[in-house]
């Protein structure tokens, strides 16, 4: 049998993803199979594996991080939120409906059955399984009927470090308050501490992890230092850091409105990163400033998300953006927005049934059940560039705008997307338009940047992996780790 550990936070963004991450590239450095696994997630930043289905995007990268394809196994309960209270739930990959937040309590049963199949078949033919809890095992509320944190700890019989984060504050509070909201049983299961993103002399810390161990009887096994410049695939919050060119002489504006549901914002990470590129995000009641390129993104309610856009006034200025001869692209629910209509015949994303879209592509979407999840690559119709990503999306598009594609994928090629006639306008349903370094240097091209350098995105998340996993083992007790999941 494979040994496992579970990584719990206290709290969200408390660092579980990465100190699976980097355990997961330690454990492939000492020759060992080693996958991710995540029981739930909740996020709208998906990624398609290769069996075909959709898993949380933080267990595709830590898959990457294992030496190994992401698969459906790694996230078998995956949640879309597509309201306040409601969420698309994904069992294996793949949709089974929309619950509320009551109704999804009462489905946690069928729920956890896949959970533990999918458990059972990673860990059958691993040497070592690295869970990531969700949120915090404090939250009390959410007890009964838990399969992301003890709940699922207790269903697997399996040992629980806890991480928390340093640069929030308060973290011998967030430590021993976490452990105090946990039953007899569910304490004696957490091993272990490990302290994420600290910044300063260790030594001046130590005091307080003697008095963490002393007042909860668990060691710290590590305090992580904060590691600057890490491009790790973001699990769900939207950055909130302007990215400004490192060089703004001739640095090509990029501005992205933050739609309430957006989807998939890890589409820009590699904008954001570019040097060439001053990238921002912007959210309700900002100011929408200059740019030369408008980027549309996906949207898990795109009929709720497009009247946010004209609520925030973003149609005319729009329109005037493209007077002034600017560039628009649309990704996914970006792409949907920019045809003339929009139909929910069977209510899968809200109540309005049809809305007009921008109107500036001739094309229409409907909503249907099925959702289309592909890994494509091919070459953009501007230049021929190689592009790569992904589609995961439950509308069908129809309309002459398609008749001037703007990608060709597959083999043989089939077209995709569209260009309007001016050139003007670019949608698509890829997902990692900018991934590849060449279509994105041909993208920054075709929207004003004369000399676009190619900037490997995929060679950055690499190195930050590995940069990652070396913070860990330099400062964690990895012995300590691997005694416990023996």
């Amino acid at each position: 049998m494979s040994g496992v550990l579970m990584i719990q936070g206290t709290s969200s963004d408390s660092g579980k993803s990465t100190l699976v991450g980097a355990l997961c590239r330690i454990a492939l450095r000492r020759g060992l199979k080693v996958a991710p696994f995540k029981p739930q997630n909740m996020s709208l930043n998906s990624a398609v594996t290769v069996d075909g289905g959709e898993i949380g995007r933080a267990q595709a990268w830590q898959a990457l991080a294992a030496g190994i394809a992401p698969e459906i196994d790694m996230n078998p309960v995956l949640l879309k939120p597509n309201s306040d209270i409601g969420s698309q739930v994904i069992i294996h990959g793949h949709p089974v409906g929309n619950y509320d937040a009551r109704a999804y309590h009462a489905y946690k049963p069928v729920a956890l059955r896949a959970v533990l199949a999918s458990f059972g078949r990673l860990r059958a033919r691993v040497d070592n399984l690295f869970v990531e809890g969700a949120g915090s095992p404090a939250e009390v509320n959410l007890r009964a009927g838990d399969i992301a944190n003890m709940g699922f700890a207790e269903a697997a019989d399996c040992p629980v470090i806890l991480v928390a984060d340093i640069d929030r504050g308060g973290v011998f509070a967030q430590i021993i308050g976490t452990l105090d909201c946990l039953s007899a049983a569910e304490r004696e299961r957490v091993k272990g501490v490990v302290i994420n993103k600290f910044r300063g002399d260790v030594a001046l810390l130590r005091p307080g992890l003697d008095w963490v161990a002393q007042r909860s009887g668990k060691r710290v096994l590590g305090v992580v230092p904060f590691v600057p410049g890490l491009w790790l695939d973001g699990e769900d919050m939207l950055p909130t850091a302007r990215r400004a060119a490192a060089s703004r002489a001739g640095a090509l504006r990029v501005v992205v409105p933050a739609l309430p549901r957006i989807s998939n914002h890890t589409d820009f990470d590699a904008l954001r990163a570019h040097p060439q590129v001053d990238f921002s995000y912007i959210r309700a009641g900002e100011p929408i400033p200059p740019a030369d390129l408008v980027i549309l993104p996906g949207s898990k309610s795109v009929q709720r998300d497009l009247a946010w856009l004209r609520a925030n006034g973003w149609d005319e200025y729009l329109f005037r953006h493209l007077r002034y001869r600017g560039k628009v692209i649309g990704v996914c629910g970006g792409m949907q927005m920019l045809g003339r209509e929009l139909h929910d015949p069977l209510g899968i994303e809200s109540e309005v049934r049809s809305t007009a879209g921008l109107g500036l592509l001739d094309y229409v979407t409907t909503l249907e059940t099925e959702k289309s999840l592909i890994n494509a690559s091919g070459q953009l119709a501007l230049d021929g560039a190689a592009v790569r990503g992904y589609e995961i999306h439950m509308g069908a598009t129809h309309g002459p705008a398609l008749d001037q594609p703007a990608l060709w994928l597959g083999d043989p090629p089939r077209p995709e997307g569209a260009i309007s006639a001016d050139g003007q306008v670019l949608a698509t349903y890829l997902h990692g338009l900018f991934d590849a370094p060449e279509a994105c240097a041909a993208l920054l091209r075709w929207a004003g940047l004369a000399a676009a350098e190619q900037i490997d995105h995929d060679a950055r998340r690499e190195d930050s992996i590995n940069k990652l996993a070396d913070a860990v083992a330099a400062s964690v007790d990895l012995d300590a780790i691997w005694a416990i999941m023996e």
